[in-house]
């Protein structure tokens, strides 16, 4: 009885971490800052938007958007408790964006999504989205890496078939109060007005949003997760046959 109590024990306790394992594996793959449509028209005027997820147990207070050398920004959305800036090279053409918590920041658990506009490439190409995600403990996560790395970059695949063939944003809008359009270091700070526009905004045809795509996958991370479940199985086994076999004498 008392065997079978041990080997109770020890599917009890394998089972613990096989699940752990398979828990924690889920968990990283989906959280991941990703910019979406994955998938955009050539010479479009699109929507873009980026998904900030926080990882950490503490507050995302910064996230910086590199701006693909072969998009020409145009306008973000503003987003209320978030101070906005642009930065520009000498030509005047927006390089990066970095949206900053006024307070709090994106706790965990939690997301935030900010929107902007861009004027895709009029050839087929790819555009290539490094960010870097800053937390309040000074740490940096630098969304940089290729596919199948531990932190990736999101990628948008830009042609003339566009996202399943359907017709290309139309949405030409200009620079104004609170777009790259005004300076060459843009600030701006969100209103209650805002939020409201924000809530009731929807997407152009051809494009998708973040909240509906999911996050790519993380090789990387994942196969380590399953060496880790896959060595607590066996080390869990091994107890079970030795304490088994000390029963038996």
């Amino acid at each position: 009885m008392k065997s079978k109590s041990i080997f109770t024990r020890m599917i009890t306790l394998t089972s613990a971490a096989v699940l752990a394992g398979f828990v924690t594996f889920a968990g990283v793959a989906s959280a991941h800052v990703t910019v979406k449509p994955a998938e955009s028209m050539t010479g479009a005027w699109e929507t873009y938007t980026i998904k900030v997820p926080s990882e950490k147990e503490i507050p995302t207070t910064k996230v910086t958007l590199k701006v693909p050398e072969n998009l020409a920004f145009k306008q973000y959305q503003p987003v209320p408790g978030w101070k906005t800036t642009t930065e520009k090279n000498d030509a005047g053409e927006v390089t990066a964006v970095t949206w900053e918590a006024e307070s709090g920041g994106i706790e965990a658990g939690q997301f935030q999504q900010f929107v902007f506009v861009g004027e895709n490439p009029a050839k087929d190409s790819e555009l290539n989205w490094d960010a870097y995600q800053y937390y309040s403990d000074g740490s940096i996560v630098e969304w940089t890496g290729d596919e199948g790395s531990d932190t990736p970059h999101s990628i948008t695949v830009v042609s003339a078939a566009g996202a399943n063939g359907a017709a290309a944003t139309t949405d030409h809008g200009h620079d104004t109060a609170g777009t790259a359009g005004t300076g060459t270091t843009g600030t701006d700070k969100g209103t209650a007005a805002d939020n409201a526009a924000a809530s009731t905004d929807t997407p152009a045809a051809g494009t998708t949003t973040a909240a509906a795509a999911s996050a790519p996958a993380n090789t990387g991370m994942q196969t380590a997760t399953l060496v880790v479940a896959i060595v607590a199985l066996i080390a869990a086994i091994g107890a079970w046959v030795t304490a088994a076999r000390k029963r038996s004498k």
